[in-house]
């Protein structure tokens, strides 16, 4: 019995689909029809319950996820143990954009100088991305913009940001049909926040204007395309005031930096939220 088999039966029993596993986990289809019905001849034992809307767990199946998730613990353990004995760690985190933008090097220029040992990974992707990626212990933790909706996290540290209206010097901000320059990932805070604003001040036919990239967005309200609102942070250390209009927002938004409950953590995790703690 192969630790990938039982870490591809897991992600299938918590998706319920293999269609879905497969694409998470990034194989063909077939694959993991391939390494489930191994894993039944295996065990010599059916383990999923086969539908026209997915899948469900056989009695066997339930038993055998109980013991996957030991194991796949365990496995996890040793790996954190064996690179606290060699006096090395790693961290790899996850973030929004806008996070990434400012707030990851700002911490991790401070962290690192405490902790040269340690080498560091981010990856930045959409909300719901990442959120898969912490659960399947493909990250050790996230930060992200807003609320937690996820019960399976546990937030270990919490701030708030300022953030500002932005638009082209000389543009009307009060204009009945602006141009919103927004992210193209619908949870983006920031992107929320904008609609928002358009539906206080009543603008009757906002345009949307969609990007992947902040740096987009930023080029975007500098060339005159439209507004947006985004980390006053950002907007100080990017955009000129001669070029571009800020005006800061009286709300804010809630930054967290959030782990999975129940997950082993290594001492590299530990200590950078400690380090987060003490900020």
């Amino acid at each position: 019995m192969e630790s990938q088999d039982l870490k591809i039966f897991k992600y299938v029993a918590e998706q319920k689909s293999i269609s879905k596993a497969a694409a998470m986990l990034g194989y063909v289809q077939p694959n993991v029809s391939g390494r489930i019905k191994h894993l039944e001849e295996e065990l010599d034992t059916k383990l999923l319950n086969r539908t026209n809307r997915g899948v469900t767990l056989t009695d066997e199946g339930v038993l055998l996820l109980e013991y996957t998730e030991k194991i796949l613990f365990l496995m996890d353990e040793v790996k954190i143990k064996m690179n606290e004995d060699k006096g090395e760690g790693s961290l790899t985190i996850g973030a929004s954009q806008t996070i990434s933008a400012f707030k990851i090097p700002h911490f991790l220029s401070d962290f690192l100088k405490q902790n040269k040992n340690i080498k560091v990974k981010v990856k930045t992707d959409t909300k719901q991305i990442l959120q898969e990626q912490l659960l399947y212990g493909e990250i050790d933790g996230l930060f992200f913009s807003g609320d937690n909706d996820e019960d399976r996290f546990e937030e270990v540290y919490c701030d708030r940001e300022k953030v500002v209206l932005l638009s082209c010097e000389g543009h009307d901000k009060r204009e009945s049909s602006p141009t919103l320059l927004v992210n193209s990932d619908p949870n983006c805070i920031y992107r929320k926040k904008i609609l928002e604003f358009s539906q206080n001040y009543n603008f009757t036919k906002p345009v949307l204007m969609e990007f992947d990239s902040l740096e987009s967005i930023l080029q975007g309200i500098s060339n005159g395309l439209g507004m947006s609102i985004i980390p006053a942070d950002i907007a100080h250390s990017r955009l000129s005031r001669e070029i571009v209009q800020f005006e800061e927002l009286s709300e804010d938004v809630q930054i967290q930096f959030v782990v999975k409950k129940g997950k082993q953590r290594s001492q590299s995790v530990k200590k950078f939220i400690r380090f987060l703690q003490k900020l």
